[in-house]
């Protein structure tokens, strides 16, 4: 299981550092900062502001037990970290455009203390970097702050619920959950607006990576060009659906790290 002591240091240490110094928090990606007071932390992660907005932190994913086919222990440690550093506290929030979701929370970078939450989080393995194609800043950072972890085997990635995949490793029960795959792409095709990148000869049965049409003008945008995948060693991450074989439908281009 997780040290809980190696763990309720990392509160303590956090914690400390916190409560010193005011500087800002987040890197320049974030956008402008303003401040709030957070008021509540709710199961799920999401913070209520004392003004009554309540805001989600963009681009990380915490780790959610059943849901990911996992013990509840990296949820529940998850969670406390977030409270202890986070509730009652003034804190510094961004959010870049759009800048809320869909049930109208913020969608925020958030910072106490000199301290950036989301980077602190993925540092200590208590949470995974899930980005959308709007909100791609930080992403530099974010992966760095997750690989960290992931090399030193902190928090969920001491698990092996949270292992990074490979792509003939994965079943039907992986179905619904947010994975991170690893492989070499061995064919990369746009067939009628929708890319198709495949990890091995047997495209229709085997893992695939999708992206939808719509989805490809975020690659344009960027300047992506997801054939450019095909040979290369790539980390890919998303919620895994099954269409004759496993798939994730890829939301765009930062949700893909080329490895070589």
């Amino acid at each position: 299981g997780m040290q809980k002591s190696a763990f309720a240091t990392f509160i303590i240490v956090f914690c400390s550092m916190a409560q010193t110094g005011s500087a800002r928090g987040f890197p320049d990606c974030a956008g402008s900062a303003r401040i709030a007071q957070v008021s509540g932390v709710a199961p799920n992660g999401v913070l209520a502001f004392s003004d009554g907005q309540r805001a989600v932190l963009e681009g990380i994913r915490l780790p959610q037990g059943a849901a990911d086919r996992a013990g509840s222990d990296a949820a529940r440690q998850a969670l406390s970290a977030l409270v202890a550093l986070v509730k009652d506290r003034n804190i510094e929030w961004a959010a870049t455009k759009p800048t809320e979701d869909r049930h109208g929370r913020l969608r925020a970078q958030i910072a106490v203390g000199g301290v950036w939450v989301q980077e602190a989080l993925l540092q200590q393995g208590l949470a995974r970097v899930a980005l959308l194609p709007s909100h791609a800043q930080c992403v530099a950072q974010m992966y760095a702050a997750e690989e960290a972890a992931r090399a030193a085997k902190r928090g969920l990635w001491a698990l092996p619920e949270y292992a990074v995949r490979l792509p003939d490793g994965l079943a039907q029960k992986d179905r619904g959950t947010f994975q991170i795959v690893e492989g070499k792409v061995v064919s990369a095709a746009v067939k009628s607006g929708r890319a198709y990148i495949n990890f091995s000869a047997d495209w229709d049965r085997d893992f695939t990576v999708t992206i939808t049409p719509e989805d490809m003008k975020v690659f344009r945008t960027r300047d992506v060009n997801p054939r450019d995948y095909a040979g290369k060693m790539v980390r890919v991450r998303g919620i895994i659906d099954w269409y004759h074989g496993p798939e994730i439908e890829l939301m765009g281009p930062a949700s893909v790290e080329v490895l070589n």
